[in-house]
């Protein structure tokens, strides 16, 4: 499984509403590709950009910016983190 769990921050509910993103921590070795992939695959959603980091305490987090037709609140509602 390429995705781990999505994160739910003050700084990740702030992207959900501002700039259309959620963020996911994902497996080290997974890619940009294997990110979008799996998010279109799991959730029925079209993703338009995926950037990875790795944080201090060593997890990758993906900002997954979503399509505009698609709304990354009601993905976060759906997946019952907002």
């Amino acid at each position: 499984m390429v995705i781990e769990y999505p994160l739910l921050s003050e700084k990740a509910v702030g992207l959900i509403e501002k700039e259309n993103k959620l963020v996911f921590v994902v497996r080290k070795d997974a890619t940009k590709k294997d990110i979008k992939k799996a998010v279109e695959e799991l959730y029925g959603v079209k993703v338009s950009d995926v950037n990875t980091v790795i944080s201090i305490k060593g997890q990758k987090k993906a900002y997954v910016k979503l399509k505009p037709e698609f709304k990354a609140i009601d993905l976060a509602t759906k997946l019952k983190i907002m």
